[in-house]
């Protein structure tokens, strides 16, 4: 029986792409979904997010129930979740986007700008870019080297390195996706990646953390 994955949908994320990046990786039931009951019932979480930190945590959390039930699921149930891009960043403490807003805090640290260090270095980060895994993460085994697409003007600090599961570089280090637990979150945007990022929806739908 293929399993149940629950694509959100908090008018906040690039949907159509990475449902059917799902599908092409080999996902075979994806709910687009923001119902708190279909949510405790998926055996896979995908949160995906476009756009300010503050518009998409506001967006999430103005849906009655449905953070509480993202909790119960992933905190407790342990299924797979994987966050993508702002839906990365919402599991950071809080945001400096527009003001300070929290996040759901599943992973300590905080989304601040991309700092210019060199008036070369363009803000937003877009493009192609280097992933370098770093193997001390739990979740690291689902990052592997290469490159994907980025877009983003703000990076997650992480306050813990252990929850760091790549890196990439742009006028320094950035965070390129982090790990906790049965938790990824992932900077870029695996529906944009190409092959790259296939893989790595593959390998999320196989992962057994």
């Amino acid at each position: 029986m293929a399993e149940a994955i629950a694509l959100i949908d908090y008018g906040a994320g690039n949907l159509h792409s990475v449902h059917n990046a799902l599908r092409a990786a080999g996902a075979g039931h994806v709910h687009v979904t923001a119902d708190p009951d279909i949510v405790r019932g998926a055996q896979r979480i995908v949160l995906p997010g476009v756009g300010s930190f503050k518009a998409c945590a506001n967006g999430l959390k103005a849906i009655p129930g449905l953070v509480e039930a993202l909790e119960e699921r992933v905190l407790e149930g342990g299924v797979p979740f994987l966050g993508i891009c702002v839906g990365m960043q919402l599991l950071a403490t809080r945001g400096k986007e527009h003001g300070t807003t929290r996040g759901l805090g599943w992973i300590a640290g905080e989304v601040r700008p991309i700092e210019r260090s060199d008036p070369a270095i363009k803000v937003p980060h877009m493009g192609w870019n280097d992933v370098r895994p770093m193997r001390h993460a739990d979740g690291a085994s689902l990052i592997e080297a290469g490159e994907a697409y980025f877009l983003h003007s703000f990076h997650f600090a992480v306050a813990d390195g252990h929850h760091v599961a790549a890196m990439t570089d742009h006028g320094g280090g950035l965070v390129a996706a982090v790990a906790r637990d049965n938790i990824v979150g992932v900077q870029f945007h695996p529906e944009k990646s190409q092959a790259y990022g296939l893989d790595l929806l593959a390998r999320f739908l196989d992962w057994r953390p």
